[in-house]
């Protein structure tokens, strides 16, 4: 998809990984303990929820490159706080290591395509883009 294309942030491709991904972590945390969730359980799904709604503000900010830059540092640091729960998770045993590897590699991906849209926020915020 060329970013000309893009006309909201549903259609970017970080933003429709990190919805899916938080989808996933929705339905394995339904398995933590009880004594889990108000601590764990809630924990990890705000972080990974966070990354698709910082994504959302970032989109709406691009009229200011810094604070589109800005939204999406946000974002970037909701998954890594998401990868950080994983941990817990995987060495409480609440998820198996298969799908511990398989989430932290998908948020391993997003902070890349993150980063990469850091780096290069002119592409993102032009003019046109910014209607």
């Amino acid at each position: 998809m060329k970013m000309t294309t893009v006309r909201n942030f549903r259609q970017l491709r970080v933003y429709q990984l990190a919805l899916t991904s938080a989808r996933q972590i929705f339905e394995t945390s339904k398995g933590f303990p009880n004594e889990e969730k108000f601590s764990l359980t809630d924990q990890i799904r705000r972080s990974s929820r966070s990354v698709c709604a910082n994504l959302a503000e970032a989109w709406r900010k691009r009229r200011y490159s810094a604070s589109f830059v800005s939204k999406l540092s946000d974002a970037d640091a909701e998954a890594a706080e998401t990868r950080v729960w994983l941990d817990f998770a995987k060495g409480c045993r609440y998820i198996k290591t298969q799908k511990f590897e398989e989430l932290d590699d998908v948020y391993d991906r997003i902070c890349a395509q993150l980063c990469k849209m850091m780096k290069e926020p002119d592409k993102w915020c032009s003019q046109s883009m910014a209607k």
